[in-house]
């Protein structure tokens, strides 16, 4: 039952990273039909982060007051909706709505899911489910632009969108069918907006669960900065063809599901605070080599992409810890606080990656300076959470 779990809450956490990487490819060839710039077509992944984003603040809320199933089934079947609108959409307007419909339909998986886990373990317990399952969702980023480069290449970018429709489709059935509710009517929350109001002021005004999610959601910048980047950075800088999205999101993605693992097989051994300073060392280690790298040689494959590997692998591991240390000073609000975290994650991965990512985009070196500031942001809002002395939960 706990395999079953987690691969069902894996694959909801996919939905998200799906909709972003798979049309990737896709980029030049959507901007060719309907005569955009490269600015414009960008827009359309800008907006799904940052609805994407937003929606996470209602998430968990929602989850506590009507329960997990229900808010994960409803979003689920928003989702199938818009990606049938982009897959039929006759302007480049068009398109952007249902982008961001998407964007607002696509994050209750990865939300509920960590309040679901929250609801049924706690400790290293906890720590090892959500290591197993960002180990498979890690799958995604990997195989989504492999797989969207040959379905534009062989049918087309509509196609993309009904194979994420598609995705949707298969996912509500698993969900309907196995996935049981995790929070009893009991434990609900009355959806009062002023409690609700009061109880989102109450998690800003942690300084810790801040610094925590700034920790977790800058340190992912590195990431978000080459996801924004790829179309460029694999069809300019690499020279290679939109088949070749392998070469920058396999070495990304295998590190996170290798660091991921290795979380979750030393929750048991070591300290949460040993982890995440063994990871930053580990991310520093990478930046660097990375910067100096692309200053001393012309980027080109392997190596432009081996440092990405250690760095997300590094990432992964701190991952875990850094969620669980932050949700762990509101057990009694875990949906609430999983949906602020995200919102706080994904706001920066959409900054940095819709913002930041463009003005690097055109060099390798540039790149690699960026997600040394990340990381060095990263650092400090970390050891800043350290210096705090630990809240009592509320």
């Amino acid at each position: 039952m706990q395999i079953l779990l987690t691969v069902l809450l894996a694959g909801l956490t996919m939905v998200g990273p799906l909709a972003i990487d798979t049309y990737l490819p896709s980029f030049p060839a959507i901007g060719t039909e309907f005569g955009a710039t490269p600015l414009a077509v960008q827009q359309t992944l800008s907006l799904f982060l940052f609805c994407f984003a937003f929606m996470m603040l209602f998430y968990g809320t929602l989850s506590d007051t009507f329960g997990r199933r229900p808010v994960i089934l409803v979003s689920l079947v928003l989702y199938i909706a818009a990606c049938v609108g982009g897959a039929v959409a006759g302007s480049l307007g068009f398109l952007l709505v249902c982008r961001v419909l998407q964007g607002l339909a696509s994050g209750a998986g990865s939300v509920v899911g960590r309040a679901i886990v929250q609801d049924r373990f706690s400790g290293a317990e906890a720590q090892k489910i959500l290591g197993h399952i960002m180990m498979v969702f890690g799958l995604a980023p990997a195989l989504a632009p492999i797989l969207g480069g040959w379905l534009q290449v062989t049918y087309g970018w509509r196609s993309i969108f009904w194979f994420l429709a598609l995705f949707g489709a298969v996912m509500t059935f698993a969900v309907w069918r196995w996935l049981p509710e995790s929070l009893a009517p009991r434990d609900r929350h009355p959806l009062h907006f002023a409690t609700i109001a009061g109880n989102y002021l109450k998690v800003l005004r942690h300084r810790q669960f801040l610094l925590l999610a700034v920790a977790l959601g800058v340190a992912f910048g590195g990431f978000a900065l080459y996801i924004g980047s790829a179309a460029y950075f694999v069809m300019h800088i690499l020279h290679l063809p939109e088949t070749a999205f392998a070469w920058l999101f396999i070495p990304l993605v295998a590190g996170m599901v290798v660091g991921s693992a290795i979380s979750g097989k030393v929750a048991h051994r070591y300290s949460q605070q040993a982890l995440i300073w063994l990871a930053y060392a580990g991310m520093a280690v990478a930046a660097l080599v990375n910067v100096g790298y692309t200053y001393l040689f012309a980027a080109t494959i392997p190596w432009a992409v081996l440092p990405l590997f250690f760095y997300s692998l590094a990432l992964a591991v701190a991952m875990p810890p850094l969620s669980l240390i932050a949700l762990n000073h509101f057990p009694n609000h875990s949906g609430l606080a999983a949906s602020m975290q995200s919102f706080i994650q994904m706001t920066l991965f959409a900054l940095i990656s819709g913002v930041v990512a463009p003005l690097l985009f055109d060099s390798a070196f540039k790149l690699a300076c960026g997600v040394l500031g990340c990381l060095v942001v990263s650092l400090l809002a970390w050891v800043l959470a350290q210096a705090g002395t630990p809240a009592k939960p509320n």
